[in-house]
């Protein structure tokens, strides 16, 4: 079946320790334990939206070295289809993480490959983009290659959700009206409207800002807070399910894939909020990244009265 998702960024390979506590500026820290996972945001939300239902395909570009292998091998484990990934020369993209004992983490992302994915790379796969009904995008490949995307999911009326991570900046200013669902965090809302969210009444400011520049609706995740959508009209808060915490790491990836596997489905945004925030709850409650994020009857069961 042509895919109902299709996913454009990137693939990186997370080196993770554990510590007790993040280390300070020019500090050594004895780390707990060192995993090798897969991830990156495109590929962590493309296996979100996998497991979570959705036929999914994949654009990215991975190394010609034994990660890149690695990376393929687990999107194609989760029946991602995989014609749009591409090899390139020089090392697959890396992320090196630290989780401390408060499940809080500190992330260095090293691009690699994901940086060869230009737009004109993306025009070669624009079937794969005409073939989807949604289209996700996030921010670790280069802008040029984001602002086609969007703008191709556009002019094609796919639903186009952007997930503005890792932001610390302004996005052009051009990129929202193309935006159907944009989906920061607090710190990616408040680099994007210049609005501190650190409450409801902030978070509702920070969206109303965004919508006015141009977004269509915002969904602003607050972890443990829950979410908050907006649509221009009015705001919705969706308090978070209560679950005991192990990683943080991946949970707005999971989200993110989850409602777009919902919107997929045909659910509606409330019932596809709900869903994707049970769904980042399971994975917090296990380590990694792409090992943390649970499959549809996990989401099911947990919903499930």
């Amino acid at each position: 079946m042509p895919a109902k998702v299709v996913v454009v960024g990137s693939l990186n390979m997370d080196l993770v320790t554990r510590a007790s506590r993040l280390p300070k500026g020019g500090e050594t820290l004895i780390g707990e334990s060192f995993s090798v996972v897969s991830g990156g945001k495109g590929a962590n939300q493309a296996v979100a939206a996998a497991r979570l239902g959705a036929q999914v395909s994949m654009i990215g570009c991975v190394g010609r070295d034994a990660y890149g292998d690695a990376l393929r091998a687990a999107l194609l484990a989760e029946q991602i289809d995989c014609q749009a990934v591409s090899t390139v020369d020089g090392s697959s993209g890396v992320a090196l993480i630290v989780v401390d004992d408060n499940s809080q983490n500190s992330i260095v992302i090293v691009p690699g490959a994901n940086g060869a994915l230009t737009a004109d790379q993306l025009k070669r796969f624009d079937p794969v983009l005409q073939a989807a009904d949604l289209l996700i995008c996030q921010l670790e490949v280069p802008d040029a290659t984001v602002g086609h995307a969007l703008k191709r999911g556009r002019e094609l009326g796919k639903i186009v959700i952007l997930n503005p991570a890792p932001a610390s900046r302004a996005l052009p200013a051009h990129w929202y009206g193309s935006i159907d669902y944009l989906i920061p965090n607090e710190s990616e809302a408040a680099a994007l409207s210049g609005v501190a969210v650190d409450s409801l009444d902030t978070a509702q400011a920070a969206a109303t800002k965004l919508i006015a520049m141009g977004a269509g609706k915002v969904i602003i995740t607050l972890g443990a807070q829950g979410s908050l959508f907006a649509d221009g009209n009015s705001f919705q808060h969706f308090p978070a399910p209560s679950v005991k915490a192990v990683d943080t790491t991946a949970a707005g990836d999971t989200f993110v894939g989850g409602f777009a596997a919902a919107l997929a489905a045909g659910k509606g945004e409330a019932e596809a909020i709900r869903f994707g925030q049970v769904a980042a709850a399971l994975s917090v409650t296990r380590a990694g990244a792409q090992p943390s994020i649970p499959a549809l009857s996990d989401v099911q069961a947990f919903q499930a009265p």
